[in-house]
């Protein structure tokens, strides 16, 4: 499913038109990216919960010369499925 596809299953379970739809999940989106910016978890209960996680610095191999290469340390955002959520894809 793409963003059009969720916009239009928004639209279509809420009654709202696809713009107000759209514009709704730009603002749940964009509330979550900022919440990760600044340092805080997102949890939604029964779904799972948003977070970021630290990446060490650590040296790797560039796979075509060989050559031992440095990669930075960084900040990734990760998304931990609640039991609900698992077991509602799971068919359990």
């Amino acid at each position: 499913m793409n963003k059009k596809e969720l916009v239009d299953q928004v639209a279509s379970a809420t009654g709202l038109g696809k713009g107000e739809a759209e514009s709704a999940a730009n603002a749940v989106f964009d509330a979550i990216a900022k919440a990760l910016a600044g340092g805080d978890k997102v949890a939604v209960a029964g779904f799972g919960t948003f977070e970021t996680r630290e990446r060490a610095a650590r040296t790797g191999r560039n796979p075509q010369t060989g050559e031992e290469i440095q990669i930075a340390a960084s900040t990734s955002p990760a998304f931990k499925a609640a039991a609900a959520l698992k077991k509602q894809v799971s068919g359990s």
